[in-house]
């Protein structure tokens, strides 16, 4: 079964592995850390390239790494699907405009990109699966959970302001999936100063006006950011793959 977006669109993968952290307490970013023997990075290299519906990957790196990931990805067999290194920008959008110049010297506007985070080690081929074939019809697509708590809003952070509805609020994940030419334009427009107050990559579609579908996230798919996260994920793969 071909599972791209729609016949005439590839999809990339961007996979965003330039951030510090810095929260881990690590000596070296979070996702260059080796659980179960291998970086926290490789997890979702490898979901990626073995997916058929994922034709390229680009990854955003800090060029101090950049030798070490091609390193892995040869080690590993994994650059066949590897495309090149995008620079980090500023922030973490830049940085996703960063990767999305360099790809469309290689892919056409009616593309599709495949957002997701190399600290999100936890990706599945159903997910992937998910984002790409729900991308039909419309321009982008992001998992999202649903709200368990009740949820408060606050103007000043001291008192409650309102009650929220939960039911009409959910949570954004990674990964996230664009048609390639709205989307660059939809941050492009941002510059040079909105585009360093985005907080989620699927804001500037949003504000775009681009038709964004939902789908359900997956509540495993937890970005490594803390100590705690890190170590839930090794117990994971050392439950799962006794690594």
């Amino acid at each position: 079964m071909d599972e791209r977006a729609n016949q005439n669109g590839r999809v990339v993968a961007l996979l965003l592995s330039g951030g510090t952290g810095t929260r881990v307490g690590a000596d070296i970013p979070k996702q260059y850390i080796e659980v179960g023997g291998r970086p926290v990075i490789s997890y979702s290299v490898e979901r990626l390239f073995f997916h058929s519906g994922i034709e390229g990957i680009q990854i955003v790196a800090d060029p101090l790494w950049q030798g070490q990931i091609s390193k892995w990805l040869t080690n590993e067999g994994f650059g066949g699907k590897f495309k090149g290194f995008s620079r980090p920008g500023e922030n973490r959008q830049l940085s996703i405009l960063n990767g999305l110049r360099d790809i469309r010297e290689y892919a056409g506007d009616n593309d599709y990109v495949f957002i997701h985070d190399a600290a999100r080690p936890l990706l599945t081929d159903s997910q992937i699966s998910a984002c790409i074939e729900g991308a039909a019809g419309y321009d982008g697509v992001i998992p999202v959970l649903p709200m368990k708590d009740t949820v408060y809003s606050s103007a000043d952070g001291k008192k409650i302001t309102a009650l929220l509805n939960r039911a009409e609020i959910y949570a954004g994940q990674a990964p996230e999936i664009f048609r390639l030419g709205a989307y660059y334009e939809a941050c492009r427009k941002l510059l040079p100063e909105r585009i360093l107050h985005i907080n989620g990559s699927t804001e500037p579609a949003v504000m775009a006006g681009l038709n964004v579908a939902m789908i359900p996230g997956d509540e495993r798919n937890f970005k490594v950011t803390t100590k705690e996260d890190l170590e839930r994920f090794r117990k994971i793969i050392q439950e799962e793959y006794g690594g």
